[in-house]
């Protein structure tokens, strides 16, 4: 990747930022490599991560920790935010709730589907849904409001 070849993040919109990660052209957060989650898809207010909870995020009662519910459909939320941004624009979560309906299993891949609700000058709120890819059953559900904010000099994402 060059800097001939992207744009530096505050030219791109924020649906352009996000669709670059997907056929990568640019990086995205590392956190996603770490949780073991990957955008997949963007269009205009509605972002999709699928991943696989693995048995090091487990809680201490042996079930999948609810921060890796909170993270994936935090980011997924957040991206769908995102997608409805101009260039220059960026947003940061200002709270969000989890409902986890059930327990994942390890290992199973699920999506999580975030799809905005009102993108304002200020604010911006989304819901989002964890299914599985194969069951097709909701394991959690998830709220979030955004501050819609400039991008800070040098954003990367």
């Amino acid at each position: 990747m060059t800097e001939q070849t992207v744009p530096q993040r505050a030219a791109m919109t924020g649906l352009d930022a996000l669709r670059s990660i997907i056929d990568g052209r640019r990086d995205g957060p590392s956190i996603g490599q770490v949780l073991n989650f990957r955008l997949t898809s963007a269009e205009e207010g509605k972002v999709i991560f699928d991943g696989t909870p693995l048995p090091d995020f487990a809680n201490p009662a042996g079930t999948v920790h609810g921060g890796w519910y909170g993270t994936i459909l935090d980011s997924c939320m957040t991206c769908a935010v995102l997608s409805r941004l101009p260039a220059g624009r960026g947003c940061t979560t200002l709270e969000f709730k989890v409902n986890v309906l059930r327990p994942i299993p390890y290992g199973m891949a699920v999506r999580a589907t975030g799809r905005t609700q009102h993108v304002g000058r200020s604010t911006g709120v989304a819901v989002g849904e964890l299914t599985g890819i194969e069951d097709g059953k909701l394991y959690a559900t998830g709220s979030t409001t955004c501050a819609v904010l400039p991008l800070p000099p040098g954003a990367s994402f």
